[in-house]
């Protein structure tokens, strides 16, 4: 559609991880484990069911589930498309299409009407004046409404779509807090509502060896799903899925809750995850990867587990806080106030230096 934003994709290249990168990791002095969390019963083994091949799910970023069919979508190409995968031989059986062309494709998911919501929310370089999400049916009809994030650019990756059908996206951030956002006013078919922020969310970094960054890649928020009947949330980052419960299908309110933390199956670049109606969860990863299966992990969340009280203190526990109403999110907390770190000036020099650095290797990166 005219006024989409475009680009050509640079040809795929291999994430780096040379010291410089894991400098930046370790200077951030950042914490590992994932404190507030519930310790998680033991689950079945993760199966692998079968491995994507089809060469445009290349850059596979998203991942639904209706029991019938898994609906994946790719961050790459010039128009729309979900790719309906059959679920023991991950062979794609039907493709919805649209030609419109999206910018950066980053998650999906199935709304209660059968249509898919795609998440157009890509923006590695924070420089889009407006994202899009896009309805897509399986006739090939299609709407795009765009939005505008109230204080600039972000990068999104993860959808969860609540059982109202009202979208929520999750900010992926390097550094602090991700933003969780939902449109403040009825979307327009080819008209840009604002979104409104309803939280914000802290997660770990965590010791996994897995996933393309270590250390501060296993907080990154690189996909997000919302069960069926809206009382379970996962958000995924490039290790770790993260799972809540919303009893009231209420996401701001159930991203307030500790999570359940769950180490993911090794994926070299995991972006997809998703709730099979059955309680699995489904995810995988770029480079035309397995599909693994995760049985039984909305049995987690009825566990009633308590958050692990022995996590070590000083580490920001998973959770949101949302703003009260007319209220500005708080600022992140100044850990240098009671002197036992750098005092704030040098601090936002260190930490103003090491998000630059961290940027220039992520924009060198190919895209997530």
């Amino acid at each position: 559609m005219s006024g989409l934003l475009r680009r050509r994709r640079a040809p795929a290249r291999s994430v780096r991880r040379g010291s410089a990168l894991a400098a930046v990791v370790v200077l951030c002095g950042l914490g590992t484990g994932a404190p507030g969390a519930a310790a998680a019963p033991e689950l079945p083994a993760p199966v692998q069911r079968c491995r994507v091949t089809d060469p445009g799910l290349t850059e596979l970023s998203g991942l639904a589930s209706d029991g019938r069919y898994w609906y994946a979508v790719d961050d790459g190409g010039s128009s729309l498309r979900v790719a309906l995968l059959d679920r023991d031989s991950c062979e794609v059986g039907a493709e919805w299409t649209s030609p419109t062309d999206p910018y950066d494709v980053e998650d999906l998911a199935l709304a209660p009407d059968g249509a898919a919501w795609l998440a157009d929310t890509g923006d590695n370089r924070r420089a889009r004046s407006t994202v899009a999400l896009h309805r897509l049916t399986a006739d090939g009809d299609s709407q795009l409404y765009r939005l505008s994030y109230p204080d600039g650019p972000h990068d999104a990756e993860a959808l969860l779509l609540d059982r109202a059908g009202t979208p929520h996206v999750v900010t992926k951030e390097p550094f602090g807090m991700a933003f969780v956002y939902r449109p403040a006013e009825p979307l327009v078919a080819g008209g840009t509502v604002p979104w409104e922020r309803v939280g914000e969310l802290a997660l770990p970094t965590t010791d996994s060896p897995d996933g393309p960054i270590k250390g501060i890649g296993t907080r990154l928020v690189t996909g997000g799903s919302v069960s069926r009947d809206g009382t379970l949330i996962a958000l995924r980052t490039y290790t770790e899925a993260y799972l809540f419960h919303a009893p009231d299908g209420d996401v701001p309110a159930a991203l307030r809750r500790p999570p359940v933390a769950l180490r993911l199956p090794s994926e070299p670049q995991g972006e997809a995850i998703a709730w099979d109606p059955d309680g699995s969860l489904v995810t995988s990863s770029e480079g035309l990867q397995p599909v693994y299966v995760l049985p039984g992990a909305a049995s987690l969340l009825a566990t009633g587990a308590e958050p692990d009280p022995s996590t070590a203190p000083g580490t920001p526990a998973p959770g949101v806080s949302e703003p009260a109403e007319g209220e500005q999110p708080a600022p992140e907390p100044d850990d240098a106030a009671d002197g036992s770190v750098l005092s704030t000036a040098p601090a936002l020099v260190v930490a103003g230096g090491l998000a630059a650095l961290l940027l220039y290797f992520l924009v060198r990166m190919r895209r997530r």
